[in-house]
């Protein structure tokens, strides 16, 4: 690592094409990346070789973790539900999965303090997403007091910090940021339904194709 890293980063990548541009993200700023990735018993299960695969082709440390939610609370993990086949519109969709992301960005940061990175990356985005309360800036900045106060780095004032670097992007301009850091969008994986080829019609797709056609690109997955 040269003289001027940043350091370490622990970036939470579910193998999808916003966690894959935050992973690259970290990467231009210089950081040594360890990449987090969960096996939590959700539907798309093909994320997870892609996140691998994203790992590897960017040079990071690879972590996966299981762990279960044994009460499902989503159809995500609950494969007796249906994932909706239309925008929710507002609503809080049912492939929402109770406090995932607060599981997530607390293991981050065990691993963080553990490492001594300073900063964890997650590709949160509030303005093309489907409405999950924990992808949301105000989220994210509480989270980030409860770290000051609820770890040693945070007690010893040098901290761990949260970036969401793609937070306010729409996906046409996360997409186009992806492609000038050259993000392997073809390693991707976005549907929510677990299967060989993407459905295109859960909100996932759906947000990822509007994205690439307003950026004028083609879906290098596809």
């Amino acid at each position: 690592m040269s003289r001027n890293s940043p350091g370490l980063a622990v970036v939470l990548l579910s193998g999808g094409l916003d966690s894959a541009v935050a992973l690259y993200v970290a990467r231009e700023k210089g950081y040594g990346v360890h990449a987090l990735s969960f096996d939590y018993g959700q539907r798309h299960r093909k994320e997870l070789d892609c996140a691998e695969m994203i790992a590897c082709k960017s040079g990071s440390q690879w972590h996966r973790i299981r762990l279960e939610f044994p009460w499902k609370g989503s159809s995500l993990l609950d494969k007796n539900q249906a994932v909706p086949q239309e925008f929710s519109g507002g609503k809080i969709p049912s492939t929402y999965v109770p406090g995932r992301n607060i599981v997530f960005l607390s293991f981050a940061a065990s691993l963080a303090e553990t490492l001594g990175a300073g900063t964890v990356f997650i590709g949160a985005n509030e303005i093309d997403y489907s409405g999950y309360p924990d992808c949301r800036k105000d989220f994210l900045q509480a989270f980030q007091t409860a770290l000051n106060l609820g770890t040693r780095t945070g007690v010893e004032a040098r901290g761990i910090r949260i970036e969401a670097p793609l937070i306010r992007k729409t996906k046409a301009g996360i997409i186009r940021l992806g492609m000038k850091l050259g993000v392997p969008f073809e390693f991707t994986w976005s549907c929510y339904n677990g299967r060989t080829r993407a459905c295109g019609t859960c909100d996932s797709c759906r947000f990822r194709a509007a994205g690439f056609a307003r950026a004028g690109i083609e879906d290098p997955a596809l």
